[in-house]
């Protein structure tokens, strides 16, 4: 990632923390972020060691010790790890980046990582570090926004906001890309990854006014599993072979 740009998401996180809980813990973004969340943590191990890359104010963190296991969190923008700390003042949290993870070879049974590697700028190196610090077997899930006809619009508006300085979790321009099923698999595939899954969820998107989110909610699960082109964000999982 570059210089710049790490500086200007890490501003714009450190500016917004203050309203992401309510962005994602309230209402319409409770029930998003929880539907995303349940995705990532059906395909990764309980009750192991998890590493939440981009954990933002801790949200997946909570509700992977609350399930029984042990989490560290990592992210750019220390005003979002205090608000982490003060939502789980036992838990874990460390500034950093998902390109260059300050922890040792082999030291999680899983990586998590939600609604992040769209902004990721090398996600090779992304996915190079996380490969390095999962143990042999170690399970690995992401999701984040992916490259669809109804997302193709998003980075504009995202600029538009940025222009008139919105004060929104995502309203940002930061060159983000959005990725489909070949390019996540060659992804996982070219660091080392094995049994990997890619797969389409969530149709009721976060930002859809109140009616319209309630229906799309209703038809989610028929859209995932029958008409996935219609979902906004991309699921991704794999393991670390044992060696």
């Amino acid at each position: 990632m570059s210089a710049v740009k790490q500086i200007k998401i890490q501003e714009h996180y450190d500016t917004i923390a203050d309203v992401y809980d309510h962005h994602y813990d309230q209402h319409r973004g409770r029930s998003y972020h929880k539907h995303i969340s349940t995705h990532i943590m059906n395909a990764l191990p309980h009750g192991g060691k998890l590493l939440d890359i981009g954990c933002g104010t801790g949200l997946f963190v909570d509700r992977y010790i609350k399930s029984g296991g042990s989490a560290i969190g990592l992210d750019i923008s220390r005003k979002m790890i205090e608000q982490a700390r003060r939502r789980c003042r036992t838990c874990d949290y460390t500034i950093g980046i998902g390109e260059k993870i300050p922890f040792c070879d082999n030291s999680f049974d899983a990586v998590s990582s939600l609604l992040v590697f769209s902004y990721v700028k090398d996600p090779r190196s992304m996915m190079s570090e996380a490969y390095r610090v999962l143990k042999p077997g170690g399970s690995i899930a992401l999701c984040t926004l992916g490259k669809k006809l109804l997302t193709r619009g998003i980075p504009a508006i995202y600029h538009i906001g940025e222009k008139i300085n919105v004060k929104h979790v995502v309203m940002k321009d930061f060159g983000e890309h959005y990725y489909d099923e070949v390019e996540m698999n060659e992804l996982f595939t070219k660091a080392g990854f094995s049994d990997i899954q890619v797969k389409w969820c969530s149709f009721a998107h976060i930002d859809m006014i109140d009616p319209l989110f309630l229906l799309a909610q209703k038809i989610e699960p028929f859209v995932e599993k029958r008409v996935p082109q219609l979902a906004y964000n991309i699921f991704v999982s794999g393991k670390k072979p044992r060696q």
